[in-house]
């Protein structure tokens, strides 16, 4: 089975830029409702993904919580706790299926290393349950 055929394109995910401030990452994450962000450079190159918790532990940690410093905090110095692996445009089903058991969402490169988008677990999990309904019926 094709990656292309459950990506979401880059187009319609949110995503964060590794330049911005850690007070736009939060503005950002707060509009999309999602725990967990793509952060990418300013070429497109996959940077990583950042989670409510990193943010919310590197404020903690180092700035004692002051959103008002958030203003001047680059979101690319966050410490991120558990890495999202990005898988390439040719990855296997088995590849995608594997990254989805830890991560809600896995981001996908091209042969660049330039970030064209996401496969959701919820569309992994839809793929697994049609394909296993449809074996059932074939029984």
């Amino acid at each position: 089975m094709n990656v292309l055929f459950f990506l979401t394109p880059k187009s319609e995910v949110s995503y964060l830029r590794n330049d911005w401030t850690l007070r736009q990452a939060i503005e950002k994450l707060e509009r999309s409702g999602y725990t967990g962000i793509p952060m990418i450079d300013r070429e497109g190159h996959y940077v990583g993904t950042v989670t409510e918790g990193d943010i919310l532990w590197t404020l903690k940690k180092h700035y004692g919580m002051n959103l008002k410093e958030a203003e001047n905090i680059s979101i690319s110095s966050i410490e991120r706790r558990v890495p999202a692996k990005p898988v390439s445009i040719d990855a296997s089903m088995e590849d995608l299926v594997q990254l989805a058991l830890n991560q809600n969402f896995v981001p996908v490169i091209d042969d660049k290393n330039i970030f064209i988008g996401i496969v959701t677990r919820k569309d992994i999990i839809r793929f697994c349950y049609e394909s296993y309904v449809q074996k059932e019926k074939a029984k």
